[in-house]
C-alpha cells in the first residue's frame, strides 16, 4: 500500500480504488465471495441463486444532463445484477441528506428514482434516511442495495483468450455529460449521460447463455 491516507482517487473505480480493496478492505473481510470482486455476489439458496449487491453514490453534480444522483443510484445497482446474470427483483435506498438541502430537490430526486425502478421493474421495498450537521457531507449521498434471481451463470473466471468484447452503446456519455457540468468545460454539444437500466438488454440474452461469459 504506498498510501498513508484516503485519497479521492481511492474512490474512483480505477487502480487506487482496486489497492485499496486488496490491500486493505480484503484483509478484514475475508471469503470466496468477497474475493471475486464482481458486481454483485452469487449467493446459493433454496431454489434458486440469488444475486447480491450494495453501491453508495456521492456523484457531483446531482443534477446532470440525462439524470441525477436518484436515477444513478437505482440504473447503477439495477446494472450491477443485470451483469451477474440475475433479474433484479427489489431494492433498498437510502439517503444521507445535509441539512439545509432543499425539499423540493429531493423530491425530484426521489422522483426520477421511483421512475427508474418503474422502468427497469423493481421494487424499492426498504431504506433510511439520516440528516447530518452542514457541511458534513456534501448535499446528499445515496446508498443503494439490490437483490435478484440469478437466471445466467457468468463471471470473471469465465473468460478466454479468444473472447470477443460487445459493447451496449459507446463509450464515456455519461463521464463526460457529468465533467463538463462539473468543470464547467463549456462544451456545447447534445451529450448527455446514458444513465439507463440494462436488465431490459440482459434480460433477452438467456438464449445466448452458452455463449455469453462474462458481463
Amino acid at each position: 500500500m504506498r498510501h498513508t491516507r484516503i485519497t479521492l482517487g481511492h474512490g474512483s473505480g480505477g487502480s487506487l480504488s482496486r489497492e485499496l480493496i486488496r490491500n486493505v478492505i480484503l484483509k478484514y473481510f475475508r471469503n470466496k465471495t468477497l474475493r471475486r470482486l464482481e458486481d454483485a455476489a452469487a449467493l446459493p439458496a433454496s431454489r434458486a441463486d440469488i444475486a447480491f449487491t450494495t453501491d453508495s453514490y456521492v456523484v457531483q453534480p446531482i443534477f446532470f444532463p440525462g439524470g441525477d444522483i436518484g436515477k444513478l443510484a437505482v440504473c447503477g445497482t439495477v446494472n450491477d445484477l443485470a451483469m451477474k446474470g440475475a433479474i433484479p427483483y427489489a431494492l433498498s435506498f437510502s439517503c444521507i441528506i445535509e441539512e439545509g438541502f432543499p425539499i423540493i430537490s429531493f423530491e425530484r430526486i426521489l422522483a426520477s428514482a421511483a421512475r427508474a425502478a418503474r422502468h427497469a421493474g423493481v421494487m424499492i421495498v426498504c431504506g433510511d434516511t439520516k440528516v447530518v450537521e452542514k457541511g458534513s457531507v456534501d448535499r446528499i449521498f445515496i446508498t443503494t442495495s439490490g437483490i435478484g434471481r440469478i437466471r445466467m451463470q457468468v463471471g470473471t473466471e469465465r473468460i478466454r483468450i479468444s473472447d470477443k468484447v460487445i459493447i451496449s452503446g459507446t463509450i464515456g456519455d455519461h463521464g463526460i455529460a457529468l465533467l463538463n457540468e462539473r468543470l464547467g468545460l463549456g462544451l456545447r454539444s447534445k451529450l448527455k449521460s446514458d444513465c439507463a437500466p440494462l436488465n431490459l438488454l440482459t434480460r433477452h440474452l438467456s438464449r445466448y447463455a452458452h455463449a455469453i461469459h462474462c458481463m
